[in-house]
C-alpha cells in the first residue's frame, strides 16, 4: 500500500518552498529512487524544472518534462495532467488535489505549502488519505 509522508512547514515565500521541493527530490534521487513530481500547472512546472538545475552550485537533478525525448531515461520527470512516467517509486504532490493516480506510487510525499491557502488545502489531502486507511508519517520540516 503507498505510504504518504506529509512535510510540515512554515509559511514561507514560495521561492523557499520551492528550493524545498527540489531538495527532496534531490535526496529521493541520489538514494536510487525515480520520482515524479505532479505540477499544478505550467509555471509551476516550468519553474521547478529551471530550478532542478540550478539550486544546488556544484551539481544538478538530471530531469525531464514528461512528453520529451529525455523522459524515458531520466529517474526525475514533472508534469501536468494525468500522464504519469512508466516507471517511479515516488510520487512528489504538488497540485491541491489528490491525484487520482497517487496509489501506483510506494510514496506520495506531500506539503504543507508556503501560505495559508496551500495549507488548507494541504489539510483536505490529508483527511483524504487518512479516511481510506493510508499510512501517514508527518514529518516537521
Amino acid at each position: 500500500m503507498t505510504h504518504i509522508d506529509f512535510h510540515v512547514r512554515p509559511i514561507q515565500a514560495h521561492r523557499e518552498h520551492d528550493l524545498f521541493i527540489c531538495k527532496l527530490v534531490a535526496k529521493a534521487w541520489q538514494d536510487g529512487q525515480r520520482v515524479h513530481l505532479h505540477c499544478q500547472d505550467h509555471h509551476t512546472q516550468t519553474a521547478l524544472d529551471e530550478l532542478l538545475w540550478t539550486f544546488q552550485e556544484t551539481s544538478f537533478v538530471p530531469h525531464a518534462v514528461l512528453g520529451s525525448a529525455a523522459a524515458a531515461s531520466v529517474a526525475v520527470t514533472l508534469g501536468v495532467g494525468e500522464e504519469v512516467p512508466a516507471i517511479a517509486q515516488v510520487l512528489v504532490n504538488l497540485h491541491p488535489e489528490v491525484p487520482p493516480f497517487f496509489s501506483q506510487f510506494e510514496q506520495v510525499i506531500e506539503t504543507t505549502g508556503a501560505d495559508e491557502n496551500t495549507k488548507t488545502r494541504a489539510r483536505q489531502r490529508y483527511k483524504f488519505y487518512k479516511d481510506r486507511g493510508y499510512s501517514i508519517a508527518m514529518i516537521n520540516a
